[in-house]
């Protein structure tokens, strides 16, 4: 910029020339003063090429701009050239010009091989996410969680941008059919799903007015059968709505507990009861146990019925006492027969009471005879007869056995 006549002239008409390698070019007119000003005009407009040249590098190499925007305004400066109406080294800028164009067209060239790495990976992107979609519409039950993928699906689509409008255009047409597959099968699946709630709350209804049928029933044993029967019934039929299946549990927990509550109490009550009958027995038992049979084997025997009237009178004990003190008692009721028979073996017949109670009972029966024999009562008489046979063979066999 300094040696303008360097690179330009003016001569004595005015006219400026720029001087290139190629020769001399009239690039203007310069009237308005002396010619170094009217070289230093034109100079100036080659300055402001440079600095649109130096930006443009500047910007091609810091990759702040477009490689194929860059390439465009070198060459549309590199054009301006030949036909410039500027003064400097026209010569020099063309070549750093050059320079720079191929420079552009490597960086557009890697530009474009991006654009298309890109593109194929956007477009292997929505693919993926597509069969991803379509994937879900076909054969998933978890209906939140897949909603909520495919939301996520559609957002991620949203911000994949390069695939061209065609392959797009398919790509979301698929999506979409997914999607819309997906909320209809949806929308069966809970439509079944709200059948098979009707129907269970029916079921657990019926359940139910069962239950409270049988919560106030005293019969403990079949009745608590029954009601684990509804149970097992309530576990194994489906659920109703969560709002519904609550209330009705409610009822259905409310019947099972009033009747085993009440059954509780009775339970309890008679096992209070049963505790002290089994505290009346063992007392009845060690009064038996304490009785001295051998000594006197009538009065052990008077005073054991006694003990066994009470011991009826007691009542029920608990099941797991009530078998060895019936054994206990049975054993001092064995003892006093035992002791009770060899005792009466041990009489005559003239002293055995049992003999002479039965003879007294065949006296009695010929008097019987007599008396109908006498009246003449034919009835009576054969009555009279076959009752003193009886006796007197029962009586006989007695003597016998003694």
């Amino acid at each position: 910029m300094s040696d303008w006549t360097a690179f330009g002239r003016v001569d004595a008409d005015g006219t400026v020339y720029v001087k290139t390698t190629e020769g001399e070019r009239v690039v203007g007119s310069w009237q308005a003063g002396a010619p170094e000003e009217g070289l230093a005009h034109f100079a100036r407009r080659f300055a402001d090429l440079v600095t649109e040249v130096d930006l443009t590098e500047a910007r091609l190499k810091s990759g702040a701009a477009d490689a194929g925007h860059s390439l465009s305004t070198i060459r549309r400066i590199r054009a301006t050239l030949p036909e410039a109406n500027v003064v400097g080294d026209i010569d020099a800028l063309a070549a750093r010009l050059d320079k720079l164009a191929t420079f552009a067209e490597e960086k557009a060239g890697e530009a474009r091989a991006a654009r298309d790495a890109a593109r194929v990976e956007a477009l292997a992107r929505k693919t993926a996410l597509v069969e991803e979609a379509e994937k879900l519409a076909a054969e998933s039950t978890g209906w939140k969680t897949a909603g909520d993928r495919l939301k996520e699906i559609l957002d991620e689509w949203k911000t994949i941008r390069g695939v061209d409008k065609k392959a797009d255009g398919e790509l979301w047409k698929r999506f979409a059919a997914a999607r819309d597959g997906f909320t209809r099968r949806r929308g069966a699946h809970f439509a079944s799903l709200d059948s098979q709630r009707k129907q269970a709350q029916t079921v657990k209804e019926e359940l139910v007015a069962e239950a409270e049928k049988l919560q106030d029933s005293t019969d403990w044993a079949a009745t608590a059968n029954q009601l684990k029967d509804l149970m097992t019934q309530w576990k194994a039929a489906p659920r109703a709505s969560k709002e519904a299946e609550q209330k009705l549990w409610e009822r259905f927990r409310g019947a099972q507990d009033a009747f085993f509550s009440r059954r509780s109490e009775v339970f309890s009550a008679r096992d209070n009861e049963q505790r002290g009958n089994l505290e009346r027995k063992q007392a009845l038992l060690a009064e038996a146990e304490a009785l001295d049979i051998d000594a006197d084997p009538k009065g052990a025997q008077a005073k054991l019925r006694e003990i066994q009237a009470q011991w009826h009178e007691a009542g029920r004990v608990p099941r797991e006492a009530a078998a060895g003190l019936e054994r206990r008692l049975r054993a001092i009721d064995d003892k006093v027969r035992d002791v009770m028979d060899s005792a009466w073996r041990r009489t005559t017949k003239e002293d055995n009471p049992l003999l002479a109670q039965m003879r007294a009972q065949v006296a009695e029966a010929e008097d019987r005879l007599a008396r109908a024999q006498s009246a003449g009562d034919a009835r009576r008489i054969k009555e009279a007869e076959q009752a003193l046979a009886s006796k007197r063979q029962f009586l006989q066999l007695a003597e016998q056995a003694g």
